[in-house]
């Protein structure tokens, strides 16, 4: 048996893998109490009759939504509706504004939408599920074999009551009657006590909490197929031992404790996997790539074929690249925990034969997931059509938070976007503005943008507004949307940062990326020690990366201007000998510097 279960138990948070043929499969994680399966005693808020359904208290932040279909029971005999057609019931019909119910979350909240709850209680256990107030019974699909399937439901029609639905899981399977019946016994009681609770509870309450991941785990995951579940917390691994000595004796020796000194995700080489997990392209082993998106609608997962070529042919190519995305696509659905409408966009394929052959591979690698699928064909658009029931979120949503710069999209604005914004903001403040002077600071990509080659752009803006600008470049700024500003007088803002003068020679790294271009021989600098200062060095593109001794030829609001002068060893850096300093290009007549010129045309 290729299968294991790895448990890591922390204070703030749990996470169990499931592992499967040495990859990992399965990946949960808990940080606070899931609400899904809950119970709670819930008060109606509101009728919706054009969407034929209600909001709930149910005591959470959101009001829960309960639709008509989560009311109507399953069974079309039951009394309580006998001698009307169910599609005549509408929500007006079945409650009304303040009427108390009892409900289990069958959907946890997602984004801005509230939990959705049913009135039809289920109650899992291990080898059963009960459901109260119904009357049927039923055995898992993954239970195939007729003989079996009959077996199992004459033993638990020999003790089911009158008003109690069951449903026979797959773990049931070879079971006798005694360990039948002691799991049902459990439910019933359980029920008895939600009831009990019930009637001397005021809504809105919590009726019955679902039981925490490692016994979901335990109860849903863990059967004779596991080789081994490995838990590195030994009070947890002790409560396993006793619940499975109640329910599955025979699987006790397969529960370890870790007691490594590496955390045992890393022990297992998991970590790797979960970095691997929260990126968008996942690799297939060919060449090819998946590339996955979450909407708010659906998810999409678009197959490449990236460097894989075949061998054989085009056709070849395409079908052994859509074959290996079936069983990587069926994995990263539960391994993510994806659900709700997903499209699948293989690469297209013109022959029914190699359609079919991924179709039937498809449904093949969906076999191992334990929540419930419904495929459609290929389309004639060479796309598949699937829904994968979700009940909470996704490992995504668990583990990430939506980037409050991109607000979700996945894209933020370019460099230069945002010193083109920048620009706009100064105009717009001029003109409601008599302050002589702005200060900007922002991305040093962005800074880079809004000065333009040598201060260009910075001083042709400067004239159009009659203002001084400052534009100071922040390292330490990691997010290009970010920039801040401020405005007062040129005195401020020059006795904030004194520059260096002309003819000084100062340290300066040159970076590797210039937004301008290759602009050889000029290069990009910024000023050392805090590198908050732009410096365009005429002969710095031969020391790209490297920190050199400039010295400053020009010195304006925003930016200097300088060469990189010999070293003390008489050579400049890089062993390089240090070319002349940049001609002024000026007219001769004129000896003014731009910012001398742009003070002049603000006096």
């Amino acid at each position: 048996m290729t299968k294991e279960i790895i448990v890591n138990v922390d204070n703030r948070e749990t996470r169990i893998a499931v592992i499967d043929e040495k990859q990992l499969v399965e990946l949960h994680v808990e940080r606070e109490q899931r609400v899904v399966g809950n119970v709670y005693k819930a008060k109606v808020d509101n009728v919706l009759p054009g969407m034929d359904a209600a909001f709930v208290e149910i005591g959470l932040e959101r009001n829960a939504f309960l639709y008509v279909a989560d009311i109507l029971p399953e069974d079309e005999d039951d009394n309580r509706f006998k001698g009307r057609d169910r599609r005549d019931l509408h929500i007006k019909d079945l409650v009304s504004r303040g009427d108390q119910l009892l409900v289990q979350v069958v959907k946890g909240p997602r984004g801005t939408k509230g939990s959705r709850v049913s009135t039809r209680i289920s109650l899992p256990g291990r080898f059963l599920v009960l459901m109260p107030e119904a009357n049927n019974l039923g055995v898992s699909r993954k239970i195939e074999e007729a003989k079996e399937r009959d077996r199992l439901k004459k033993i638990v029609q020999s003790f089911r009551e009158p008003g109690f639905g069951v449903i026979v899981r797959t773990e049931a399977e070879g079971r006798g009657l005694a360990e039948l019946r002691l799991d049902y016994v459990m439910l019933t009681e359980t029920w008895r006590e939600i009831q009990a609770k019930s009637k001397s509870t005021q809504a809105p309450a919590l009726i019955h909490q679902d039981t925490g991941l490692v016994y979901k785990i335990l109860r849903d995951a863990f059967g004779s197929d596991i080789g081994r579940l490995v838990i590195d917390s030994p009070s947890d691994y002790a409560q396993a031992h006793e619940i499975i000595a109640r329910v599955s004796p025979d699987l006790q020796d397969r529960i370890e404790l870790y007691d490594g000194e590496k955390p045992i995700f890393e022990h297992f080489k998991i970590e790797d996997e979960i970095s691997r997990l929260l990126k968008r392209k996942v690799s297939l082993k060919s060449g090819g790539s998946l590339i996955i998106d979450q909407t708010e609608a659906l998810v999409s997962i678009d197959v490449n074929s990236g460097k894989f070529t075949g061998s054989t042919g085009l056709a070849d190519t395409i079908l052994k690249t859509n074959l290996e995305a079936t069983d990587e696509i069926a994995r990263q659905l539960r391994l993510r925990d994806l659900g709700g409408m997903v499209i699948l966009d293989f690469i297209d394929m013109e022959n029914n034969r190699d359609k079919k052959a991924v179709m039937d591979a498809f449904v093949r690698a969906l076999k191992d997931d334990r929540s419930r699928t419904k495929i459609s064909s290929i389309s004639a658009l060479g796309l598949i059509e699937m829904t994968r029931k979700r009940t909470g979120e996704t490992v995504d949503t668990a583990m990430t938070e939506i980037c409050p710069y991109c607000q979700g999209l996945g894209r933020i604005s370019s460099a230069e976007t945002v010193s083109l914004q920048i620009e706009r903001d100064l105009r717009r403040l001029t003109a409601n503005s008599n302050n002589e002077a702005f200060y900007v600071a922002c991305h040093p990509q962005v800074a880079a943008h809004l000065t333009g080659p040598q201060g260009e752009d910075i001083e042709s803006l400067e004239i159009v507004l009659r203002r001084a600008i400052f534009v100071r470049p922040l390292p330490s700024w990691h997010h290009v949307e970010k920039y801040e500003m401020d405005q007062g007088s040129i005195q401020k803002f020059e006795a904030q940062q004194a520059l260096p003068e002309r003819g000084q020679i100062v340290e300066a790294t040159i970076s590797r990326e210039d937004p301008h271009g290759d602009r050889a021989p000029w290069a990009l600098g910024y000023l050392l020690p805090q590198r908050q200062v732009q410096i365009d060095i005429s002969n710095g593109f031969k020391y790209l990366g490297q920190t050199v001794r400039v010295k400053i030829i020009d010195a304006r609001r925003s930016i200097l201007i300088g060469e990189v002068v010999q070293q003390n060893s008489g050579r400049s850096p890089g062993g390089q000998a240090p070319q002349a300093a940049p001609r002024d290009n000026r007219p001769t007549g004129d000896k003014k510097s731009p910012k001398d010129k742009v003070n002049a045309g603000l006096t």
